[in-house]
């Protein structure tokens, strides 16, 4: 089992990372302010980023963080069931229905996001949106008792993939 977890973490942060990095191609400008953050952020003495320099490196967690809005490594949440009857949105949904959360579409969404298909990591720096399941906007990981256990693992690995790039 945790040979399985392991793998599923190195895989979709595998992929995560080759879509930042396709969209740091795709925009220059951000590639450079990345770039630009990190030699000034560590300076000339540092050769390589360590997991401690992350801290200081702000606008590169803005980019993960867009990067996991805009591509996240499973774009379907695993499904639930519901407990009881309830009602959402004004649907009644009877108890023990399957229910599958489309993070893909909500991340995607223009009454939720502006200019959803556009990557902008600006658009979380005065933003309290996280992706650790708080904020249903942004749910790469999911949320609640079944939120992913590698979030962590796959957080550090792009940032520090990212960094290396």
């Amino acid at each position: 089992m945790c040979q399985d977890i392991f793998l599923a973490g190195v895989n979709t942060s595998a992929v995560t990372l080759s879509w930042a990095m396709t969209e740091l191609i795709r925009n220059p400008r951000v590639m450079k302010k990345v770039q630009d953050e990190i030699r000034t952020s560590l300076g000339d003495k540092k050769e390589r980023v360590t997991e401690d320099d992350l801290t200081q490196l702000h606008y590169l967690k803005l980019v993960v963080k867009e990067t996991f809005r805009l591509h996240p490594a499973a774009p379907l949440l695993l499904p639930r069931e519901t407990m009881s009857d309830i009602k959402i949105q004004g649907y009644d949904i009877p108890a023990k229905t399957q229910m599958i959360i489309n993070i893909y579409s909500i991340a995607r969404d223009p009454k939720l996001w502006i200019d959803p298909d556009e990557f902008n990591p600006e658009r979380f720096l005065d933003s309290s949106i996280d992706y650790k399941g708080l904020n249903f906007e942004l749910l790469p990981f999911g949320s609640g008792r079944r939120i992913c256990p590698g979030m962590m693992m796959g957080i550090a690995n792009v940032e520090m993939g990212l960094d290396w790039a």
